[in-house]
This record gives structure tokens, C-alpha cells and sequence, in this order.
């Protein structure tokens, strides 16, 4: 147990220690070369010395008033991480305060330092690998570093000259705007991207070049190769094989297929040479694609001179039958309208029926959305015992648009697989139907 007399000895020591410590806190010199100043911890300032006039403007404090409450948020941010600083600016001057709590006396230090040239240093430096332009307020060129030259090149600028006006002003509104909103330029086969940034320090604006060429041929090589995904599968289908999946194979309940071929193509074929023939079924099938966009529809493949169209596969829709109808409809006068310029006259047979089918995607390589089923084997013998410029469609058909459409009675035919098959020429809308 220890004795009173030591007690009091520890009690005096710990005492004569404090003293010196609140004395080595206040000796702070007037003449410090540096800013000094104290805050209170109810957040006044209490004490700032000579050098410390910049920091109290740019604080907008004097001694004895209230730290301004976003300055103080700032200082005490800083204070709760070691070594953390908070820079402010005085005019043309930044600063950098460095904020020590002493939670014993209940007050924070703040020490200043002028980071001034530092800041302008590590803003522009010469060296720097990337392009770095200068430029006034007014938008004259100024300063340019050596990894600017293709840029300085590429766009002809010229030291004390005005930047292109297109250029300026596009730079002078990204600053206005007042968010990190880079300009996109060309230089010859180089493409960057020009970050302006204000120094209010020199009044005078830094333009900061990234050479973003190869992201943006990267970007366009992904665009091309989406729209050749997309050339060959719908876009939900697209979407599925991106998201990982391997096997698509999806049964739709109900479907409208239209199976088409131009009659008599290869006796066309035979008398043309291979561009004519090529760009003949370019010529149509464009028009149809077309036709195929307008109506909602899907186109699944070409085969040769065979065209499939699909409604209600793969997005679901309650009037695909009437959709793949009237596509029809607007084929046939399509290719009536085209006659005019053809080598040889054309026409085209058309089968049309309506129910479940299976699709999905198969193969590795070259692959293709494809349909499935029983509805899919009428749709193509409806075709191939079609008539050249006729529509014929099954009694399904029949039943889901009569009353809007109208149709010619074709009678029973003898389907291969079949049997005896009741069929219908679909010849037009009713009068006053929309389409």
C-alpha cells in the first residue's frame, strides 16, 4: 500500500507536467513564418497568429467569432483521420491546413502551409505523359506540352491564337456547366477526349487530353458485333446467349407462321448470272424486312429463295395471326409493285397457318433461331400446294380471321402426312378494317 507522502509527490509531478505541456502549447511565436491557429471545440476561433491573415480570410473567420459551419465540418473531417488536410484559398494562394485536436484542453490546432507553387506544379507538370493544354478564359491557346503535339497537329492550333470556335466554345460551355463533361475531338486517326478544369489561382484554364482511341474502336467493334447478333437472332434471344445461357428451346402455344418462295426460281436463276441473281433477292428481301419491322413481326431465316416469318414468337402478342395476315396482304403487293423494275416477271406463293410450335436456338457455329412442330410442317405444305400470287391458309386460319379478312374457299386438298385438308385463299381485309 503506498504511503500519503508519495500520493502527493505523484499529484504534484503530474501537475508540474500539465503546466508544461499547456505551456509548450501556447508558446506560439507571432512571427511564425507558417499560419498557427486554435479552435475551441464548441467551434470559435480562439488564437491565430500573424501568418495565419490568408487562412482567416479564406476561412472567413476572425479571432473570437464562429467558425463557419461547412469550414469547421471540413476541419474536423480532417481531424478524425491522422495527417488528413483541408485546402483553402486566399485569392491567387491555396493553402493547406493541417488540423491536430488536443482533446485534453479541449481546443484543435491548425497548422497552414502556402501550397501554392506545389499545387501548380502537380497541376501542370511538363513531363506529363498525357497531352496538357493551356488556355485563357476567352479561349486563346497558351501553353501546350509536349504530349499535346498531335492535337497541336491534328487541329492546327497556334500559341496566342484563338482556339477553332467550334472547340472553344464547346470547352467554355463544359465549364460552365460546371461537371467533369469532357470534349470528344478528331485528329486525323487519333481520337481524344478534353477535360477542361479552371485554376482560379492564375485564372486560367488547364485542358487535360486522354487518347481514347482504342477504347472507342473497341466500343465500335462491340456495336458491330451486336448488330450482327441481332441481324441473326431476336433481340430477347440475344439477350439470353449474352446473360450465359447455352441451350434455348422454348414452346410457344400459340404461334402464326408464313412460309413464302418466289415461284419458278430456278428457271429465273438459270437464265441470270450470279450478281444479278444475288442482288434480285437482295432487292426483295430488303423490301420485305422492312414490311416484316412495320408489322411487329419476325423474320426466322432465308432459304435460297424461301422467306419464314413468324408472329407471336418470341415476344408474345394476343393478334399475331392478323399481324402475319396482313404482312401477306402488303407482300404480295410488294412484289406486284416491283414488277415494273424486275429483268423477269415474279410471283410468290404463300402458305400461312397458326398454333404451337417449339423454338429455339441450335448449332455452335453460324447459329440460327429456328422453329418446330406440326404447325410448322402445315405452314410449309401449304406453301409448296399453294398457287403462284395466292395466299392460302388452314381452316385454323380461317376461323381466327374471318368476319375481318376475306377469303376464297379453296376446298379440301390431300396433305402428304395429313390426309384430306380443308383450305382457304386469303384475298383482302373487310371493307372499312384497319391494317
Amino acid at each position: 500500500m503506498s504511503r500519503p507522502a508519495d500520493r502527493a509527490e505523484y499529484v504534484h509531478d503530474q501537475q508540474v507536467l500539465l503546466e508544461s505541456q499547456v505551456q509548450a502549447i501556447n508558446r506560439f511565436p507571432d512571427q511564425n513564418p507558417h499560419p498557427v491557429l486554435r479552435i475551441s471545440d464548441d467551434g470559435r476561433l480562439t488564437y491565430a497568429n500573424l501568418s495565419s491573415e490568408p487562412v482567416r480570410r479564406a476561412l472567413g473567420v476572425e479571432v473570437g467569432d464562429a467558425v463557419p459551419a461547412a469550414q469547421l465540418e471540413r476541419l474536423r473531417s480532417a481531424a478524425a483521420t491522422p495527417g488528413d488536410r483541408v485546402e483553402v484559398m486566399d485569392g491567387v494562394r491555396t493553402f493547406a491546413l493541417l488540423p491536430v485536436p488536443v482533446p485534453d484542453l479541449g481546443f484543435t490546432n491548425v497548422y497552414g502551409t502556402d501550397i501554392t507553387a506545389e499545387k501548380v506544379v502537380a497541376k501542370f507538370p511538363g513531363q506529363n505523359p498525357h497531352p496538357v493544354l493551356r488556355m485563357t478564359r476567352e479561349g486563346t491557346l497558351i501553353y501546350a506540352n509536349a504530349a499535346s503535339q498531335p492535337i497541336v497537329a491534328g487541329l492546327q492550333l497556334q500559341m496566342g491564337a484563338p482556339l477553332p470556335p467550334d472547340l472553344r466554345r464547346d470547352l467554355l460551355a463544359s465549364l460552365e456547366r460546371g461537371v467533369r463533361d469532357p470534349v470528344e475531338i478528331g485528329c486525323g486517326d487519333q481520337i481524344f477526349e478534353l477535360l477542361p478544369v479552371l485554376i482560379p489561382e492564375f485564372d486560367f484554364v488547364n485542358i487535360y487530353g486522354t487518347d481514347v482511341t482504342a477504347a472507342r474502336q473497341v466500343a465500335l467493334a462491340k456495336e458491330e458485333t451486336e448488330r450482327l447478333l441481332l441481324n441473326i437472332l431476336p433481340p430477347p434471344i440475344a439477350r439470353r446467349l449474352r446473360s450465359g445461357e447455352r441451350v434455348i428451346a422454348d414452346r410457344f402455344e400459340d404461334s402464326t407462321l408464313l412460309i413464302a418462295d418466289i415461284v419458278g426460281f430456278t428457271t429465273i436463276s438459270s437464265r441470270m448470272s450470279a450478281n444479278e441473281l444475288v442482288e434480285l433477292l437482295n432487292e426483295i428481301f430488303s423490301a420485305l424486312d422492312a414490311l416484316v419491322d412495320h408489322h411487329g413481326l419476325e423474320k426466322v431465316k432465308t432459304i435460297g429463295d424461301a422467306y419464314w416469318v413468324i408472329g407471336g414468337v418470341p415476344v408474345q402478342t394476343a393478334d399475331h395471326v392478323e399481324r402475319v395476315a396482313d404482312f401477306a396482304l402488303g407482300m404480295v403487293a410488294t412484289i406486284e409493285g416491283m414488277q415494273a423494275g424486275m429483268p423477269h416477271p415474279i410471283s410468290c406463293r404463300i402458305g400461312i397457318n397458326c398454333g404451337p410450335v417449339v423454338a429455339g436456338v441450335i448449332g455452335t457455329k453460324r447459329t440460327i433461331y429456328d422453329v418446330w412442330g406440326d404447325t410448322v410442317n402445315m405452314a410449309s405444305r401449304m406453301e409448296s400446294l399453294g398457287m403462284p400470287g395466292r395466299i392460302q391458309v388452314t381452316a385454323a386460319v380461317y376461323e381466327r380471321l374471318r368476319g375481318r379478312f376475306t377469303f376464297e374457299e379453296r376446298g379440301t386438298i390431300e396433305v402428304k402426312g395429313m390426309g384430306p385438308t380443308a383450305t382457304y385463299f386469303l384475298t383482302g381485309r373487310v371493307a372499312g378494317g384497319s391494317g
